[in-house]
């Protein structure tokens, strides 16, 4: 059984695995020994996962569902079979984790009205400051034109 939950746990008949030759580290072992693994979980015949979760959880998979909903995970990061294994059990659980977590829905709130009144006085003085900076027009301007000089 795989532990997902304190109360939830996931029969291991459910996934299994495939290995074939991985590139990658492992110099001449590459050659000889089939260390990546392949985890492979068939989400809709799942009898641990409710209709809900199984939506979920396809959903989080993105590409690494299939149509069929078949979960596929490669791991071919080490040079042994066991920690490729262990690295694609550890991405599974995580997956399905995160897919068990029922999301938060936003509760909407309105908008109190002093917050709304506090809003408009801060936008009047924003714009008094950017009145301020516009250019004194000439007919406005004391001490006679600009161009008389001396």
């Amino acid at each position: 059984m795989i532990r997902l939950t304190e109360s939830r746990s996931l029969d291991e008949g459910e996934i299994s695995f495939s290995f074939v030759r991985a590139s990658g580290p492992g110099g001449q072992n590459v050659n000889k020994v089939s260390t990546a693994v392949e985890l492979r979980f068939d989400v809709r015949s799942s009898r641990a996962l409710s209709e809900e979760e199984k939506l979920r959880l396809l959903a989080l998979a993105g590409r690494r569902a299939t149509s069929d909903g078949v979960l596929r995970i490669d791991a071919r990061n080490h040079r042994t079979q066991e920690a490729n294994r262990q690295e694609a059990l550890r991405r599974f659980v995580e997956l399905v984790e995160e897919a068990l977590r029922k999301p938060v829905e936003r509760v909407p709130t309105n908008v109190p009205p002093s917050a709304r009144e506090k809003r408009r006085r801060k936008k009047k003085m924003q714009s008094g400051v950017k009145a301020g900076r516009a250019p004194i027009p000439e007919d406005e301007f004391e001490g006679g034109s600009a161009e008389a000089g001396g």
